[in-house]
């Protein structure tokens, strides 16, 4: 059978890097204070002259140059972002016209800090039904445009980044020793929407808006709803918590992170944490987190990594991974 196996990984940040104690005497917070609950000790802020879009193509840029491949290589580019740099076209479209691509088709998935994990279900989905051969899966966000930079609740929980996979059809044997992607699942209530969510956009209010949470009802949520998909991705794979390698999740809160590996049965150790390190950065985090732990070797080929995450709608997914 085909099989969507991971080629190269890269990732992209902004130049300034937002430290806990930059927010001291802007608004009522403190380094201790964000990092006791939180976990978060800093973040990436963009410029004016780095946006969604050139993050994607950077991160894109590293990831072909770790698979050892060109852009003409690609024939799909899958976008994961909820911060587009125009509100059409895709953005997605944007990043191949940077690439110097003018085949293949490309296109954005917003589900929010789930995007990744669609983004990478669909794209394989594309792949097995022989629609494509290649496929950039990217992570890309800017959400500082969408802080109310005087809400502390908010405000010191984000940060802008760009991770990118590049996938690749190779024959499998449908067992579970193959590599590439060998289970998904994917979730989604709009009962939750009114709990995250921007309070903004071109048939409302015809703004962009800011970003509004009620972190508790989040908090609460993400630890539970989890369960379902990543039991779901266990039963399809033939897996359990034991056989996992690595576990990815979402990085939106060291609190979070921690509370659903303790529940999963994953020991700490095999538990991928760069929240202190970016924040959350939606869309881009796991991909984020991928490029960190494959960097510093942890990751190796052969691994078995499941990544998991949870947004604003709410949206949950989880996939399996043979690295």
């Amino acid at each position: 059978m085909i099989r969507s196996v991971v080629r190269g990984i890269g990732s992209a940040l902004p130049r300034r890097a937002m430290k806990n104690t930059d927010f001291e005497g802007v608004i009522e917070t403190s380094d201790e204070w964000i990092v006791q609950r939180t976990g978060i000790r800093q973040r990436y802020i963009a410029a004016s002259d780095e946006t969604t879009a050139s993050l994607g193509e950077a991160a894109a840029r590293a990831a072909l140059q770790n698979a050892g491949l060109e852009a003409e290589d690609i024939d799909l580019i899958v976008l994961a972002t909820s911060t587009p740099n125009h509100t059409f076209p895709a953005s997605a479209v944007e990043i191949q016209q940077r690439l110097g691509l003018r085949s293949g088709f490309a296109f954005d998935i917003q589900a929010v800090c789930s995007g990744f994990v669609y983004a990478l279900n669909c794209a394989d989905l594309h792949i097995r039904g022989g629609a494509a051969r290649r496929a950039l899966v990217i992570g890309a966000e800017t959400f500082s445009r969408i802080l109310d930079w005087q809400d502390r609740s908010t405000c010191v929980l984000f940060g802008d980044g760009a991770g990118a996979l590049v996938i690749e059809a190779q024959e499998g044997k449908g067992a579970i020793g193959d590599r590439g992607v060998l289970a998904a699942s994917l979730r989604s209530d709009g009962y939750h929407l009114q709990k995250l969510y921007v309070d903004g956009g071109p048939s409302t209010t015809g703004t962009v808006g800011h970003l509004r949470m009620e972190g508790r009802e989040v908090f609460k949520h993400a630890v539970g709803m989890i369960t379902d998909v990543i039991e779901a991705v266990f039963s399809s794979a033939g897996v359990t918590a034991r056989d996992i390698d690595w576990f990815v999740p979402h990085q939106a809160n060291k609190r979070i992170i921690d509370a659903s590996a303790r529940k999963l049965g994953i020991d700490d150790e095999k538990v991928v944490t760069t929240v202190d390190l970016h924040g959350n950065t939606s869309a881009a985090s796991v991909p984020l987190a991928l490029s960190v732990a494959v960097a510093d070797g942890r990751i190796k080929q052969g691994d078995l990594v499941l990544l998991e995450a949870m947004g604003g709608g709410f949206t949950w997914g989880a996939v399996i991974v043979r690295w």
